[in-house]
């Protein structure tokens, strides 16, 4: 299989998501559900948006070593975020924990998903609510392997 990420420059700057991914010789496609910040061993909400966002990722990762796939096999991302975004989601200080933690976390375990190498394809939605109270980060996935 193949993956081709195409960098996004706005304005001279290369932007932290790619601009499209080509896929080609897939044997399949893991459509992962929204990871979100929810213990599975006590089903309670981890409070503060960077403990959401560590557990987010983690699961992630988690869920497509369980099937049978990596973090370099993402090509889509969605990130759905809680809350009131007055001046937009992007320069909310939300968004700058979120993205910071998936900085780190992909430095750790996935580097060529990077902002400054070939990162997948995100969409950011800020959103009035999740599932429940008290969530923040929901991030759903598609991989290719």
């Amino acid at each position: 299989m193949e993956i081709k990420t195409y960098k996004l420059h706005y304005g001279g700057k290369l932007m932290p998501w790619g601009k499209g991914c080509v896929v080609k010789n897939a044997n399949g496609w893991i459509h992962l559900g929204g990871a979100e910040g929810i213990n599975p061993d006590t089903d309670e909400v981890l409070p503060g948006v960077e403990a959401q966002a560590k557990l987010c990722f983690e699961k992630i990762k988690s869920n497509l070593e369980e099937m049978g796939a990596s973090l370099g096999n993402i090509v889509k991302m969605w990130y759905y975020v809680a809350g009131d975004f007055p001046n937009g989601l992007a320069s909310s200080d939300t968004w700058q924990t979120i993205d910071r933690v998936r900085e780190d976390f992909f430095r750790e375990h996935a580097p060529q998903l990077c902002a400054d190498k070939n990162p997948p394809t995100n969409d950011l939605l800020g959103v009035k609510y999740l599932a429940r109270p008290g969530m923040i980060i929901e991030i759903a996935v598609v991989a290719a392997f």
